[in-house]
């Protein structure tokens, strides 16, 4: 049975790695699915495919979450049918980089900090307090395991991730006493595109992130979202922290000799 058949679900970052696999759990939910990325073009090989897989319906547009005045120009510019948002899974986000503080680049620093953490900020400003209008939702945040511990050449990436738990935590209970849930899903090692994106399209350095351990998939997060989201009304799953069995944290790490 599908258990949120019509729901809508608005994904950000939604053309790849953890987005679209959380797009595809949805469609095999029965949601509608309201996505949106910068890369929009993806979204016509995507599309048919979330129907086929199950969504409801799909409606797609082009957004850069770090764009506050298109945050809301786009957001209000939808149509009708697509305005009452049942799930909100604040996906975007990305790390660039991996110098020393005092090496740091600050195009990248404003990169990570405008969409990791203003970025959430400003989707979550116009979604949320429709929820609260209407009595019901679940906004979902990706977090990380470098929210936890920091890492050596990740300050401001793990920054920006403490900030989600911080904001995460604090909606949480600006929210008490509403129906709205609001929930911190936070992935280790995940094999997606983040890596290639830190280094800026260095395909040869980002595979040997992954090289010697068995990182998660992201199906794997898509599958600890849907759980969280299909918990009964009552319930509410604050955070959940998953690695691989090769990973205890964003220092310690179990690599196999190849």
């Amino acid at each position: 049975m599908q258990k949120l058949n019509g729901n809508i679900v608005f994904i950000t970052g939604a053309s790849s790695g953890i987005g679209e696999a959380s797009a595809l759990a949805f469609a095999a939910e029965g949601a509608r699915l309201l996505l949106a990325a910068r890369r929009a073009e993806r979204f016509q090989e995507l599309t048919p495919k979330l129907k086929e897989a199950g969504a409801a319906d799909v409606h797609t547009f082009s957004l850069d979450v770090r764009d506050a005045a298109q945050v809301e120009s786009q957001l209000h510019a939808l149509p009708e049918a697509w305005k009452a948002v049942d799930i909100l899974v604040n996906n975007a986000g990305l790390s660039r980089g991996l110098e020393k503080v005092h090496e740091g680049k600050l195009q990248d620093w404003n990169e990570m900090i405008d969409t990791n953490v203003k970025g959430l900020l400003y989707v979550t400003r116009a979604v949320v307090p429709g929820m609260v209008a209407r009595g019901r939702g679940h906004v979902v945040n990706l977090g990380s395991t470098a929210g936890e511990i920091t890492y050596p050449g990740g300050a401001v990436y793990c920054a920006s991730k403490a900030a989600e738990h911080a904001i995460n935590d604090g909606l949480r209970q600006d929210l008490l006493g509403t129906p709205i849930r609001v929930t911190s899903i936070d992935p280790g090692m995940v094999e997606t595109e983040f890596s290639e994106v830190r280094f800026h399209g260095d395909k040869e350095r980002a595979a040997k992130v992954y090289q010697g351990l068995t990182p998660l998939q992201p199906a794997d997060i898509a599958d600890a979202i849907i759980w969280a989201v299909t918990r009964p009304a009552h319930v509410n799953i604050a955070r959940v922290l998953l690695t691989s069995i090769d990973q205890a944290n964003s220092l310690l790490f179990n690599r196999k000799q190849s």
